[in-house]
């Protein structure tokens, strides 16, 4: 299937960078445009209009990813949610994380002086994950779903397992290169909080993000606000202390609305649908690149896998890509490919044939 009807990006060059940032549909552009005809035309009655669209957004993402609507907040982006979140834990919690994960992962927890520990990644972070919670007896482990430059992805199998032998560990995960990629039902992860921005797999443009909580992690976070009256003024009527931390100020209607609508398309392709098409051309892109001596038999062999891939490729050859109209990015020692739904063979087969080129 074509999509470059859609996405008018995709008749101008092969986008395989969506790890690095999602694109935008026809359909969205038109919405944002018609969205600031309405807001100039109606000022400040546009709020009026739109301000449902919060409410909406809320239970879409918690339809289509299976958590609780009032457990799910809205923020403008992962970094925000996950500092907003470090704030309400006591200091006395002691973190693991993973070596080389997102630096908007790691530095929060460092820089707040957190007692911490990491885990080195290698072919099997799962094993490394479950040794180092055995010596080190973390009170929270924080890592992404999906590495941002190995594309990794954590075996979800596992986090089920490591909460059933460790209920009382917090375990709290970025999404950001996961959340759009595949199903995914968040009551029954095992996961205490995922937190993702909505501009690279959900397609939702900048600015938007979401955070989903667990009733356990929701319950122990901000204890000091619980004890302070919630404000009584009319415009904040239903707010609770949580929304009054994650969601201070207004909540942009361009922007969530933005999430909104790629969500309402999430949802009519199906995430499995998505999860199957885009591993279709990933299982195609691994084989041919672990031919190629591109990616290690380890990686290869994973059983869950993510939607990007690292090469490592010399810079000349990633200069070329870019000059054959190949987007993709420099992460770590090499480039970075990533595949969503919208991506065909006929991509893989363009970047192959620069690839069998050389430099």
């Amino acid at each position: 299937m074509s999509f470059s009807t859609l996405f008018p990006i995709l008749d101008t060059c092969t986008y395989l960078n969506t790890a690095n940032a999602g694109i935008l549909s026809r359909q969205l552009q038109q919405w944002r445009n018609k969205h600031d005809a309405d807001y100039a035309i109606s000022g400040s009655d546009l709020r009026a209009k739109q301000g449902g669209i919060i409410g909406e957004l809320r239970q879409n993402l918690s339809m289509l990813f299976g958590s609780r609507t009032d457990n799910t907040y809205l923020v403008p982006n992962f970094s925000f949610g996950f500092n907003t979140l470090l704030e309400g834990l006591e200091k006395s919690h002691r973190f693991l994380l993973l070596s080389e994960d997102y630096p908007s992962v790691n530095y929060p927890v460092i820089s707040r002086g957190f007692e911490y520990a990491e885990v080195p990644i290698n072919p099997n972070p799962e094993d490394q994950i479950l040794a180092a919670l055995e010596k080190y007896k973390p009170t929270v482990l924080a890592f992404s779903i999906v590495q941002y430059i190995s594309g990794m992805r954590i075996d979800p199998q596992f986090i089920k397992d490591i909460k059933g032998s460790y209920p009382e560990l917090i375990i709290i995960a970025d999404g950001t290169q996961f959340c759009g990629t595949a199903a995914f039902n968040f009551k029954s992860s095992g996961l205490d909080a995922v937190i993702s921005s909505g501009y690279k797999w959900m397609l939702g443009g900048y600015g938007n993000g979401f955070v989903m909580l667990s009733d356990q992690l929701k319950e122990c976070i901000y204890q000091q606000r619980k004890r302070t009256p919630l404000p009584t003024a009319p415009f904040l009527k239903g707010k609770d202390f949580l929304s009054l931390c994650f969601e201070p100020g207004h909540l942009d209607t361009l922007n969530f609305g933005s999430l909104n609508q790629s969500v309402l398309y999430l949802q009519s392709l199906g995430l499995e649908n998505i999860e199957k098409i885009s591993q279709l051309v990933c299982e195609k892109a691994r084989a041919a690149f672990y031919s190629r001596g591109l990616i290690s038999e380890s990686l290869i062999g994973r059983k869950i896998q993510s939607t990007l891939m690292n090469l490592p490729l010399k810079p000349e050859t990633f200069q070329k890509l870019i000059a054959n109209g190949i987007i993709c990015s420099n992460r770590g020692t090499g480039t970075r490919v990533s595949f969503h739904f919208y991506n065909s063979d006929k991509d893989l087969d363009h970047l192959l044939q620069i690839l069998d080129q050389g430099s």
